[in-house]
């Protein structure tokens, strides 16, 4: 039966009637995706009638959902302080979570005349692209063990005009900081910090779709931490920033590993629902 778009986004909300508020909106972005249209467009035109093929996508679409996919798996695409990025199965969805460690990265940046940053266990490239769009001096490393995030975060480099000042390049944290890379004004991480026992209860949608190389952090979820101290401080400057994202509740076990590597002048700051969620570390002349 041919429906028009008007119909779906109605049938899809009531699918969705679990979803409260937010029913309507990611009914919209399904109808849209299935479509092969903007969200925008779809408003434009409800009227219109869907094709055959829009509908199958949409029927797949929802299915997904309900089985708990993430909505950014299924669409393919996320935002990120306003970049579009491309997002796949390989790479973590980028969420507001990781907002205030960008800013912190971004704001570091800014004090030196011409930046180089280094963004390690970059995934879709979210936070180190961030840097690049909002400091239009610095020049950005995406670095990551994945071919595959990898792939991802290069094809975002490329969404988002960056490729002048924005290279990738295969690294692994957990082991010394490879020769290649000089040095730098600022690191910026958001490194795997699920600890073993939470990973035992994480919830469908991350457990069943999200890749697991970039959540387990090791017993206590502090595995990366200790290596990004000891393996890249050597490749940041004296005066440079060193910025990471960790988990709820991790901030004192984050803060001993900083002070045993000697950083100085740490900063830690809260997220929009107020957990303390990233930190800045300088290392000083003085260490």
């Amino acid at each position: 039966m041919v429906k028009r778009y008007a119909e779906l986004c109605a049938e899809t909300k009531h699918a969705l009637a679990a979803e409260g508020d937010m029913a309507a909106p990611i009914a919209r972005e399904l109808v849209a995706f299935a479509a092969e249209r903007t969200v925008e467009d779809l408003l434009r035109d409800q009227d219109r009638y869907a094709t055959d093929r829009a509908m199958e996508r949409l029927q797949t679409a929802l299915r997904d959902y309900l089985n708990e996919k993430p909505l950014a798996y299924i669409l393919g695409e996320w935002s990120f302080y306003g970049l579009p990025l491309f997002v796949t199965e390989d790479v973590l969805i980028p969420r507001d979570d990781s907002m205030v460690c960008a800013e912190m990265a971004i704001e570091k940046a800014k004090a030196f005349a011409q930046p180089r940053a280094l963004d390690l266990c970059t995934g879709s490239g979210c936070i180190g692209l961030a840097v690049a769009a909002k400091v239009p001096s610095a020049r950005v490393t995406l670095a990551d063990l994945s071919d595959a995030a990898l792939a991802i975060a290069k094809k975002n480099i490329g969404r988002n005009d960056l490729h002048a000042r924005v290279s990738a390049v295969k690294v692994d944290v957990l082991q010394p900081a490879p020769t290649f890379l000089r040095e730098y004004d600022v690191i910026c991480a958001n490194p795997p910090y699920i600890t073993r026992a939470e990973m035992q209860s994480l919830p469908r949608s991350v457990a069943d779709y999200e890749p697991h190389l970039a959540l387990f952090g090791g017993e206590d979820g502090l595995d990366f931490y200790r290596a990004i101290c000891k393996n890249f401080r050597g490749v940041l400057r004296v005066g440079g920033w060193l910025c990471m994202e960790f988990g709820q509740g991790q901030e004192s076990g984050v803060e001993a590993i900083l002070r045993e590597y000697q950083f100085e002048n740490l900063w830690f700051c809260k997220d929009t629902s107020h957990i303390i969620r990233a930190v800045a570390a300088q290392k000083t002349e003085r260490n």
